[in-house]
């Protein structure tokens, strides 16, 4: 390694440092690593989407495009001509170490799957699922069709309090198990975000009652888990929800933001998350929903674009005919002048028409799932609508 700046030694300026510990280790190992690479893409002629400095772009004078995608180490290709794929990949194995594994199975834990003749792509974490049920003995469980029911009111009075009953939640593995839900439900399962997140919020003090509601959502995988997400079942249309819940939380009466992002037939982007203020009325908290849905819409809309692919207008759907009323019009000021000027910024993207927002029926809103529990039938509605199938649909 070159001597660090401000470290060289008189008259040894033209030595070099050598590296005991691996490069690994390192904090500017990734940061080195991905120059790196960058410097190859660009010498290369592919373009890097500002929307994702990861994602890297190139179009051909004939029409043809290949996207390579980077997560740390590892590459997803995608591309219309064969042989331009193994061109770039013969220059990749030129100036890097790889291994060529040929077409995509599988990523990062997950399995992809293709159906040529319908036109469809499934991703599964069914593997990974088995895996987590069998580390926590819930793999011969009784199945259940909801992993949120309502008889489960979580908040931290349910903490253990005692030393006696503190000493028993310590043998009991409640971080590993929310944290090895997190990974599904971050990849391909956002049927279970709201559950994930309600369980979630009581890390530092479990009690008894939140580890029955993690066993509870391990018990609904274990009858869901050949499920996974599949897309090509409609248009390649980028369409969005969003749903609050008011004051869920029991414990700070915060409401709960969803929203859930599909395109051709599939969710490519969900959120269930506690806002950041209480909110005084069911409208304020479909409001700060509707404007924290707007940012990641306004973020995979620019992303689409960057990749090519334009649609005719861009829809959100909100179920509060109030809310919407309120981002459209800045009427009833006495009533929203305490909401946080931040929220108030969805006015500024609705007026120059980047976004639509429109009223959706409540029956017909899939971001439900992402805020509340719900009856069965109507949380496999929000399922489906979100692309979530069994393997023989």
């Amino acid at each position: 390694m070159e001597q660090p700046e401000g470290f060289k030694v008189k008259g040894k300026e033209d030595l070099v440092c050598r590296l005991k510990k691996s490069l690994y280790g390192l904090k500017q190992a990734p940061r080195q690593w991905y120059k790196k690479f960058d410097s190859f893409m660009i010498e290369h002629r592919y373009q890097m989407t500002t929307s994702d400095h990861c994602v890297f772009v190139k179009r051909f004078d004939d029409g043809e495009f290949i996207i390579l995608l980077l997560y740390v180490d590892d590459m997803l290709i995608v591309g219309q001509n064969s042989d331009k794929i193994s061109k770039l990949k013969k220059e990749l194995s030129k100036s890097f170490a790889m291994k060529d594994l040929g077409p995509a199975k599988r990523i990062l834990g997950m399995s992809i799957s293709r159906d040529r003749k319908n036109r469809k792509l499934r991703l599964s974490q069914e593997s990974y699922i088995e895996k987590v049920l069998k580390r926590f003995n819930m793999d011969k469980a009784k199945p259940v069709s909801t992993p949120f029911p309502s008889h489960f009111k979580l908040s931290s009075k349910q903490s253990p309090t005692r030393d006696k009953e503190k000493e028993n939640m310590t043998m009991v593995p409640y971080s590993s198990a929310v944290g090895s839900l997190m990974y599904a439900m971050i990849c391909t399962r956002p049927d279970i975000t709201h559950a994930v997140g309600v369980v979630s919020r009581f890390l530092s003090k479990p009690g008894r009652e939140h580890w029955n509601a993690v066993k509870w959502i391990l018990r609904y995988l274990r009858g869901t888990s050949k499920m996974s997400l599949c897309f090509g079942g409609g248009k390649p249309e980028l369409i969005g929800y969003t749903d609050a819940d008011m004051a869920g939380d029991l414990d700070s009466r915060k409401s709960t933001s969803g929203y859930l992002i599909t395109f051709s037939g599939g969710a490519v982007s969900w959120q269930s998350k506690l806002q950041k203020c209480v909110a005084l009325s069911t409208t304020e908290a479909e409001f700060i929903a509707a404007t924290e849905a707007c940012k990641e819409m306004l973020w995979m809309k620019r992303f689409l674009q960057e990749l090519g692919q334009e649609q005719h207008k861009y829809i959100l759907h909100c179920d509060s005919q109030s809310a919407i009323h309120l981002s459209k019009n800045p009427s009833f000021h006495s009533r929203s002048k305490h909401i946080d000027v931040r929220y108030h910024w969805i006015r500024d993207v609705l007026e120059s028409k980047q976004l639509q927002l429109e009223k959706i029926h409540t029956d017909d809103n899939s971001s439900d799932m992402m805020t509340k529990s719900l009856p069965k039938d109507k949380y496999e509605f929000c399922r489906r609508a979100a692309g979530l199938l069994e393997p023989s649909t």
